[in-house]
Parts: C-alpha cells; structure tokens; sequence
C-alpha cells in the first residue's frame, strides 16, 4: 500500500479561469519521462511546459491509478493528447523498471513533491515575521535555574506569562525587523526559531510568580528575552498549494533575504512587502521585474544618471521632486521595467510574505519589483 512521505503539494483539481484553452507543450518535450528520485513536480512539468505552475492543467487523472495524487520515483509519464487536441501527461502503466536484482522497484514513502521542501522547510517550520507590537505581549524568558549562557536540554527556565501545564512551547529570538523601503514602516520582525520547551508551572505573572518550562530540545543559544509561542503555532506545513496567478493587479519589492545576501536565484527564498493586507495568498505566482535605469538627455547626449554631472542629477532630482518639467537642453527618461523572474508565494503574514524564486534570467536582487499586472 503506498504510504507517501507527503503529498503532493499541488491541488490537481484547481482550476484556473484565465488560463488559455490549449496548453503548449516544449517543442523538445519528451513523450515519456520517468520519474528519478529527488524530482519535483515543478522540475517535471518544467520539461513540458515554459509555465511549470499551470501542472494541473496538463495532468489529467487516470481512472485506473489508484491514488492519481502520487507520483514516484520510476513512474513512467506518458504525453497523450485528448479527443479534443489537448496535451495530456497520464502514468503509464505499461512501463515497468526492474532493479539489478530483477525486482520491481517498492514506492514506499517517496512520493514526489510539488517544490523541493527541504529548501523552504526551514522556512516554514523555524522561521516567523511577527508584529513587534504582537510580540510584546507574548510571554518571555526571564532566567534559569542556573546562570549560564547556553541552555541545554532539561535545564528549567523561568518565563514571566501564565502558560498551560503540560503545554509544549517553541522559543523564538526576535531578529532585526522587516522594513517597507519606500514608506520606512516596520511591517514585521524576524523570529528564529531557538528550541522547544514544556511547561509545568502555570505560573502567575499579576502576583510576580513565574511560569516554569523545562527544555525539551535546543536548536541554538536560548537567550533571556527570548518568546514562547504555542508548539506548532505559524509551524505548519502546508500540504497542499493552489497555484495560480493573483486575480488583482498587485505590486511590491524583494525587501530582504532571511539568509542576509543581497543577490539570489532560482530556488533562493526572498521575503516581499506584500502580504494579506494586499490579498497576497499561498500559492500565487508573480513575476519578478527590474526597472530599468533612468537617463538624462542634455546637450551632452544621453547618460544614464549616475554617470551624469551633479548639476544634471540636481535639475532630475528637482523636477521628479516638484513634478516640474525638466530643462529643455535635458529630459530625464523614466525606462520600464522588465521582467527577469518567477516566484512563487509559500509563507503570508499581514504585510510580508515569503516567496520561493522558480526562475530567473539575472541574479534577482534587494528592491526588484514582485508585480502582476
């Protein structure tokens, strides 16, 4: 009986009302594919489809498969085409890979994934953008009962907050804070996960008793200060992603990485100013464009506008400023921005989200746009 590791995070049903009628399929496409450990469903449909997110339009369930939301390592994908014309990936069943040994090869637990999760399970499981005003009244680490840096495992620690005997908690460092580039507001704080720990005093925090917990497991330095969160709280991993393109026109930034670079590329995470404040939703796909630079043409000829003279910075500057016309000897062109990526969102809080980059034509960087049109 096939028992998979996780399924497939694709939701096969979805539909997609903006999706054309006729997919199309790569002019090298393969008629037969089979499956290799360590594939994803966003790597296989890639070979078919120059759109990887529209999958469920190509897969189609085949009444005979029976659970058609698997897919395994040594399946074989067949490329048919319906009565209708339409292009068509079903298992085929005919196909069958024996091991060295002459045995059919067990499926087990290995069911193939929609995205590689070990890239974003860090993120989703050990990693929260949280309100820092939200944060405040969360209960925290006062001490332990012992004067030490490093809490390990069993050590007993002392929380001001009233908790839930027997409670397990995950203990979160706050990091430094996500900021909007273009209105300097505080849209979250990081939190980093530090290690777990479960309560057995209840404590209580109005008549200066504190709670108790005791370490249960350490993934870094627990720190006074540190929060408490129930267990599993903004932890879960979503089984199943309905992929599909925002139904609003919607625009925002890469405004940081949680690994601290400044360049990315496919299959790098990146954190956006957009959140479900502005609709945002797991499983949207948004592409990623670059502005293009701005130049000023004078008399001088036409230069972009950090290799102009100051003068000519100030006269562009002045007139972006007080939406004044520029001096006729020189005209600053605003050039469009052009797309260079695809992302997809995995993570959303109230002003921020998590985003997984699926493609990318240059190395995508701090402040490049997150836009559907």
């Amino acid at each position: 009986m096939k028992s998979p590791l996780i399924a497939i995070i694709l939701a096969l049903g979805a539909t997609f009302p903006v999706l054309a009628d006729v997919l199309t399929i790569k002019k090298d496409a393969p008629k037969q594919y089979v499956v290799k450990k360590g594939d994803t469903l966003w790597d296989i449909s890639a070979i078919y489809l120059n759109e990887p997110w529209l999958w469920p339009e190509l897969w189609q369930m085949n009444p005979q498969i029976d659970n058609p939301h698997l897919i395994y390592p040594g399946d074989a994908l067949a490329l048919i085409y319906d009565t209708d014309g339409n292009p068509r990936l079903v298992i085929n069943k005919a196909y069958r890979k024996l091991s060295p040994m002459g045995r059919i090869t067990p499926k087990g637990k290995d069911a193939i994934t929609t995205l590689p999760l070990a890239l974003i399970k860090p993120y989703l499981s050990f990693e929260q953008a949280i309100n820092s005003d939200s944060i405040k009244e969360k209960p925290y680490i006062l001490g332990a009962n012992e004067n030490t840096k490093t809490q390990t495992i069993d050590h007993i620690l002392y929380v001001k907050g009233n908790l839930k005997r027997h409670q397990a908690y995950a203990i979160y460092h706050k990091g430094a804070p996500y900021t909007d580039p273009n209105t300097g507001e505080e849209l979250a704080s990081r939190a980093s996960y530090v290690g777990m720990a479960r309560a057995f005093r209840t404590g209580d925090a109005a008549n200066g008793e504190p709670a108790s917990v005791r370490v249960e497991s350490v993934k870094r330095e627990i720190k006074q200060g540190d929060f408490l969160l129930p267990a599993m709280e903004g932890q879960m991993l979503p089984v199943y992603f309905e992929m599909h393109r925002p139904e609003q026109p919607m625009q925002g930034q890469v405004i940081a990485s949680p690994r601290e670079v400044r360049e990315f590329s496919t299959m790098d995470v990146v954190v956006l100013n957009l959140g479900s404040e502005q609709q945002v939703k797991v499983g949207h796909v948004l592409d990623i464009e670059r502005q293009s630079p701005k130049v000023i043409d004078s008399a001088r000829g036409p230069r972009y506008t950090e290799d102009s003279s100051r003068l000519e910075k100030l006269v562009s500057a002045t007139s972006e400023l007080f939406g004044s016309e520029t001096d006729e000897d020189s005209i600053t062109w605003k050039m469009p921005a052009e797309k260079v990526g695809e992302m997809i969102i995995f993570k959303v809080y109230d002003k921020v989200s998590y985003a997984l980059i699926t493609k990318n034509q240059h190395p995508i960087r701090i402040g490049d746009l997150a836009v559907i049109h």
